[in-house]
């Protein structure tokens, strides 16, 4: 019997525009996009890709769920650990991008903040916290 392994390798966001998000993404970033055709543009992001989708093409993935409507609401939130959360933020502050929060220490232990793409997927920077 084979072990099941998961390992996440891509993720994919369905978006409304692409050019917009292919913009938003590159600026977050600071990268250049792997990938792209006109329904699509990808991210290589230290372990995975990550797949910029319009909405409009990702029936055929999902199918028989269905796709979310945009502003919806948020569904989920992806993470990512940084070294320090207040540099990851004024790197994203500096590159234009507005936080909805944070960052601020969290009773779990870890320092966070949060953002949103052009379509609503929240993101959040996450690291130890200082000590003082």
């Amino acid at each position: 019997m084979t072990a099941f392994t998961p390992n996440v390798a891509a993720i994919t966001l369905f978006i409304e525009d692409r050019e917009r998000s292919k913009a938003f993404y590159a600026r977050a970033f600071d990268a250049d996009p792997i990938f792209e055709d006109e329904n699509s543009v990808v991210f290589r992001l230290d372990n995975l890709v990550l797949n910029l989708l319009v909405r409009s093409s990702a029936d055929e993935l999902i199918t028989p769920a269905a796709v979310a409507a945009p502003g919806s609401g948020s569904h989920f939130q992806l993470t990512m650990e940084v070294d320090d959360a207040d540099a990851a933020c004024a790197a994203l502050q500096a590159r234009g991008l507005a936080l909805l929060n944070g960052p601020m220490n969290r009773p779990w232990g870890v320092r966070t903040a949060a953002f949103a793409d052009p379509d609503g997927h929240v993101w959040e920077v996450g690291s130890g916290i200082p000590a003082e």
